[in-house]
């Protein structure tokens, strides 16, 4: 139905009248991550599941789906918690119908962006995955002729935004103003969005069709807090050494950005904490980075995503710089639940120093180039990757066999930018290992055959270990930086391979202080200040309850050491012993429905879950 002022309470009617309008041919783009329309998203694909007639191409990015549970342990964990931490968000149908195999041929998705390992596998969702720079794909979108755009919109009284993804769609907006674009713009209202305004802001007559049902307003997307392990705190406090004070940053979602914003406000607000960390180190630390100081003049984000990070730097002081008013650029967010409270809950005059733009703002100099050059004063650009190879090479989003883990997005924009400003730099932060199947590899590798980031265009990369500074350098010392912040299991492996490729002269030996770098020695480090409080496991807070805090490392640790009879036979036999019996364990099992078992198989996993929680408990490495 359609009120006074045309607005529609039901989906059904509005799809009807796009598949009128559109003829059945629907090319809809729809926003990456959280400003899909989704019931007007699901009305649509319902209307071509039904009618083969219908043709629908969908042109998306970040299609966000709950975890589906793979494994018994994980099912146990996330069935009571699924709405508490994910949000009780709508599911999108045409992600359903694609997961399932059961998503006919008259109707395609496109996406420039995956979640990251949710269509690892997925032939279709592969074979339709299309490569691009962020701020290439709104070029690569309008060459498709969309007709339709579907976004969900935040209202204020009378007032419209974009909410949090003004990254592509001002620029759509913009060009059919200009007469070069020509679609519907279909709005769905939901109260959750923050309102964003200025360039955020869109007059009514640019929403076409506007859906307001409070029957079908759904909570948005969260993102759980991941725990920031002792190796993420490291990454974080090297890191921070790399930023100027009256600097410009730029930081990502996750673990690793968690532990940077968290090293920064360390460093503001407990400078004497922070020497006292250093004093203690293990491992060589840096001297041509040194930068330690309280932030006096602070600093300006201009970034991609905006998430909490930034925000707890903004509230701590740390960013405070302005640019025009603004203190924070952003092309889109995606966090967790307190983080769209905050946004929401924050005072109008506070939030105005947070401007929404289009990533052809934030990811490029392109356009009023000279006032972002002055803005974007000693830059530092902070983005993770999979695996770094021995010459400077970044792998980010893509397997050996060139399965597609999420995307390139904004990370080459970024890495460009630092090349292009002037004392600007790319800062590439991993782990330097993960652990499959009980056992430890390496992300820093010789080679691989698939690149995100070329090695000619090789900076800065940080592991737990150090910061290796790889600009400008021989092919033979960017090798050697990068060995030094490298696990020392695997040195002497990536020594061989490259003396053995002629890139090292056959003397070469790991860089001096160096041949430490283990996960014990880390530990040694960092415990003591984790135990103190210094260094949080959830700086921002986290939605989950103690006992699944406790959980979680356990569950990882299960994780790692499938495959491996060794290492479960190792959990076993501390899940059997009676030794030091702790009552929270018993509380952690009753959380997992395994207190009390009844078949053989509830059995088993009861003992190894227990034998989890004992090795991964206060005290350990955290790391295998």
């Amino acid at each position: 139905m359609a009120t006074t002022d045309g607005r529609l309470s039901d989906a059904g009617t509005l799809a009807r009248q796009i598949i009128d309008h559109t003829g059945g041919d629907i090319r809809l783009a729809l926003p990456l991550g959280l400003g899909k329309a989704n019931t007007i998203v699901n009305a649509l694909t319902d209307e071509a599941l039904r009618d083969s007639g219908i043709r629908l191409t969908i042109f998306t990015a970040l299609t966000l789906q709950r975890p589906i549970s793979n494994s018994d342990m994980q099912a146990r964990f996330l069935g009571p918690a699924a709405d508490r931490l994910f949000g009780a968000y709508t599911p999108l149908h045409y992600a359903t119908c694609l997961r399932d195999g059961t998503l006919p041929d008259n109707i395609t998705v496109l996406e420039f962006f995956f979640q990251a390992g949710v269509w690892l596998g997925h032939g279709d969702a592969q074979q339709n995955y299309v490569t691009a720079n962020y701020t290439h794909a709104l070029h690569y979108l309008m060459a498709r002729r969309p007709n339709v755009i579907a976004q969900l919109i935040a209202q204020d009284h009378d007032r419209f935004s974009l909410g949090g993804n003004t990254d592509i769609t001002v620029d759509l907006l913009k060009a059919r103003r200009d007469g070069t674009q020509d679609f519907l713009f279909a709005g769905e209202i939901n109260p959750e969005l923050p309102f964003m305004g200025e360039t955020g802001e869109i007059p009514r007559a640019e929403i076409d069709l506007l859906l307001d049902d409070p029957e079908t307003h759904f909570e948005l997307f969260s993102v759980p807090k991941r725990p920031v392990a002792l190796h993420d705190h490291a990454i974080g406090l090297h890191v921070s050494r790399l930023i100027r004070d009256g600097g410009t940053l730029q930081i990502g979602i996750g673990a690793i950005g968690d532990a940077v914003a968290s090293a920064l406000m360390l460093r503001h607000q407990k400078p004497a904490v922070l020497s006292s960390i250093w004093d203690r180190a293990t491992f060589p630390v840096s001297e041509r980075f040194r930068e330690t100081a309280s932030f006096e003049t602070g600093l300006y984000a201009v970034t991609e995503m905006l998430v909490q990070g930034i925000l707890e730097l903004m509230n701590a002081g740390v960013v405070k710089r302005n640019v025009d008013g603004v203190m924070i650029h952003a092309g889109f967010f995606l966090d967790c639940r307190d983080f769209y409270r905050s946004l929401r809950d924050m005072p109008e005059a506070q939030r105005a120093r947070i401007r929404m733009m289009p990533v052809s703002f934030t990811n490029q100099l392109y356009g009023d180039e000279q006032s972002k050059r002055a803005a974007r004063v000693d830059a530092r650009f902070v983005n993770a990757a999979m695996k770094v190879t021995a010459l400077g090479g970044v792998v980010s989003d893509i397997t050996e066999n060139g399965q597609i883990v999420s995307g390139v997005g904004g990370q080459f924009n970024f890495v460009d930018q630092a090349f292009a400003l002037k004392d600007a730099r790319s800062v590439i932060t991993l782990q330097s290992t993960r652990t499959t199947g009980g056992r430890a590899t390496s992300n820093i590798v010789w080679d691989h055959p698939h690149e995100t980031i070329p090695r000619h265009m090789r900076d800065i990369v940080v592991t737990e270990y150090g910061i290796a500074d790889l600009r400008g350098r021989t092919d033979a010392e960017a090798i050697l930086a990068m060995i030094a912040i490298a696990d020392s299991r695997f040195q002497p492996v990536l020594l061989q391979q490259a003396k053995a490729a002629g890139k090292l002269p056959d003397d070469a030996v790991v860089p001096a202080g160096h041949d430490n770098n283990t996960p014990a020695a880390l530990h040694g480090w960092l415990h003591r200040f984790a135990e103190d409080g210094a260094l949080q496991t959830f700086p921002f807070g986290t939605d989950f309850t103690e006992i699944e805090q406790r959980l979680l490392p356990a569950l990882a640790l299960l994780k790692q050491s499938q495959g491996s009879v060794r290492r479960m036979a190792g959990l076993m036999w501390h899940g059997m012993s009676t030794h030091h019996h702790d009552p929270e364990e018993d509380a952690c099992l009753d959380r997992m429905r395994l207190s009390k078992v009844t078949t053989p198989a509830q059995w088993l996993a009861s003992i190894l879950l227990r034998g989890a929680i004992r090795e991964s408990g206060p005290g350990s490495t955290g790391q295998k």
